[in-house]
């Protein structure tokens, strides 16, 4: 089936297995799973802190699920879990200087995907696609209905 003739979701669709497939090859060569390596990447936009519902919540995933990542994570001195200060039954996550050197190298790997995915674009269209995608995003929040 082309993803080309059935429509816009399917093209959407394809194009995030296929980048999805890259950056998780990316990534894997450090040995992560792409859901570690958005985990620390996270941490870092966040200024080095979450709290670990806040990481559940973002992935989508069981806290059980999460609190393996996150094993994983500490044993490979990329962050440190914490009683949070103002709830002792809530985790606090902190991005270690290791886990910060290692989500660098993963946030420039990720861009290198995307030279590769706008090779060809003009200026203008490598502007408009992210304006466009985000209207889609804010279309498809606005009405869950759909979802």
């Amino acid at each position: 089936m082309d993803p080309k003739n059935n429509g816009l979701g399917p093209l959407l669709g394809h194009v995030a297995q296929l980048s999805k497939a890259c950056m998780d090859n990316r990534v894997s060569r450090w040995g992560v799973t792409p859901v570690q390596a958005h985990v620390l990447l996270y941490l870092h936009c966040r200024g080095g802190q979450a709290s670990q519902r806040e990481l559940t919540g973002l992935r989508r995933v069981k806290p059980s699920t999460m609190n393996g990542v996150l094993d994983r994570l500490e044993e490979k001195g990329f962050v440190r879990r914490s009683v949070s200060g103002s709830d002792a039954r809530s985790r606090l996550i902190t991005l270690t200087e290791k886990g910060a050197e290692q989500q660098a190298l993963f946030r420039k790997s990720f861009l290198e995907v995307e030279q590769v995915m706008l090779r060809g674009f003009t200026d203008e269209e490598r502007a408009l696609l992210p304006c466009l995608l985000e209207r889609v995003i804010q279309n498809l929040e606005e009405d869950q209905t759909l979802c």
